[in-house]
C-alpha cells in the first residue's frame, strides 16, 4: 500500500513538469521542429522522411512516450517547401494526444545572400481517453489490494479540435534563425470550455550556424540555441553539434523557470541516405527534489527519399544532426 501511494505521489509531482505546456515539446532538436515552425518545411531541399521515438522519465514506469513521423521536401511548382507530420503522445496509459498536420513555406530571396522563408501550418488534434486500466480510490481496499469494478464510471469519450501556426526562417550566409507562433487558435484540448484549459500560444525562437573548424578533416561545428515561451513557462538552451561527414556528437545545456537545469547529449551516424540519431537528457539540478535523473531518451532516423534538382534557384540549409 505504501509503495503504491509513493508512486501516486511521485506521479502527481513529476507529471506537471511534462505537461506544463500541455503538449510534447520539440526542444532543441531540428528533426521535429517543423511541427512548431512550418518555415522549416523543405528547407533542406531533398524530400526527407523523419521518424522519432521519445521515452520520458525512463525506468520509472510512468508510460510517457511519444512517436513522430514527417515528410517534407522542396517543390518548384509551389515556390517553396511543403510537408506533412503526425505525432502521437501516450500519457500514463490513460490520455492519448494524436496530432496530424500540413505545413507550407514560401521561399523568398531578399538579397544577394539573404533568404526568407514564410511558413503556415494547419493541424488537427484529437485527445482520447482510456480508463480501462485506471485505478480509482474506491478500487483500493485497506489491505492494499485492488477490487474491480469501481462504482464510478468514466467515459472514454475523445475530443477533436483544429489549430494553426505560423513561422519565419532567415538565412544569411552560414547562419540561420527563425521564430514561430504555434497554437494561434488556442484549442481546448480538454473540451471543458474553460479558458484556463486552452492550449496557450507558444513562441519559439531558434538560431544555428555552420562553422568550419577543420577543413582538412571535414569537421564543422553548428552552434544552436533556442528560447521557448508558453504562457508563464519559459525554457531555453544553448550548445553545439560537431559534425563529420558520417558522424556527429552534440551537447546542449537546458534550463527553465521551474528551476530545472538539464543537459542533453547525443550522436548521429550516416550511411548513404540514412541518418540514425540518439539523444539522452538528464537533470543536474532542480527545484523539485523528486525530479528523476533520467529525463528523456530519443531515438530516430532521417531518410532521404528523393533528390530535388534545385538549379541554384533556392537556398537550402543543413539541419544540425540532433
Amino acid at each position: 500500500m505504501l509503495k503504491r501511494l509513493f508512486k501516486i505521489l511521485l506521479f502527481i509531482l513529476v507529471i506537471p513538469v511534462y505537461s506544463f505546456g500541455q503538449v510534447t515539446g520539440t526542444g532543441p532538436g531540428y528533426q521535429m521542429m517543423m511541427m512548431n515552425n512550418p518555415a522549416l518545411s523543405g528547407s533542406e531541399g531533398d524530400g526527407t522522411v523523419r521518424l522519432s521515438y521519445l521515452n520520458y522519465y525512463p525506468g520509472n514506469n510512468y508510460n510517457l512516450q511519444s512517436v513522430y513521423f514527417s515528410y517534407d521536401s522542396y517543390f518548384p511548382i509551389l515556390h517553396g517547401g511543403a510537408g506533412v507530420y503526425v505525432s502521437d503522445d501516450h500519457i500514463g496509459g490513460i490520455v492519448n494526444d494524436l496530432r496530424g498536420g500540413l505545413s507550407y513555406s514560401y521561399f523568398l530571396q531578399a538579397g544577394k545572400d539573404f533568404y526568407i522563408n514564410a511558413g503556415l501550418s494547419a493541424s488537427i488534434y484529437h485527445r482520447g481517453y482510456n480508463f480501462d486500466k485506471a485505478i480509482l480510490p474506491d478500487m483500493i481496499d485497506p489491505l492494499g489490494g485492488v477490487s474491480i469494478p469501481s462504482a464510478e464510471f468514466l467515459a472514454n469519450t475523445g475530443h477533436t479540435m483544429f489549430d494553426i501556426g505560423t513561422g519565419f526562417l532567415f538565412i544569411a550566409g552560414k547562419f540561420l534563425g527563425g521564430f514561430s507562433i504555434a497554437h494561434l487558435t488556442e484549442p481546448d484540448l480538454s473540451g471543458t470550455g474553460f479558458s484556463n484549459e486552452r492550449l496557450k500560444r507558444e513562441l519559439l525562437v531558434h538560431l544555428s550556424g555552420d562553422i568550419d573548424i577543420g577543413q582538412d578533416l571535414g569537421l564543422a561545428m553548428r552552434p544552436v540555441t533556442f528560447l521557448d515561451i508558453q504562457r508563464k513557462f519559459l525554457s531555453m538552451g544553448a550548445g553545439a553539434v560537431v559534425e563529420h561527414k558520417n558522424f556527429s556528437v552534440n551537447a546542449i545545456l537546458l534550463g527553465d523557470n521551474s528551476e530545472n537545469l538539464n543537459v542533453q547529449t547525443g550522436f548521429s551516424l550516416r550511411s548513404g541516405k540514412i541518418v540514425i540519431f540518439y539523444n539522452y537528457r538528464f537533470n543536474i539540478a532542480s527545484g523539485n527534489k523528486l525530479m528523476p535523473f533520467s529525463l528523456l531518451h530519443q531515438a530516430g532516423l532521417a531518410l532521404s527519399l528523393n533528390t530535388v534538382d534545385k538549379k541554384n534557384t533556392i537556398k537550402t540549409i543543413k539541419f544540425p544532426k540532433l
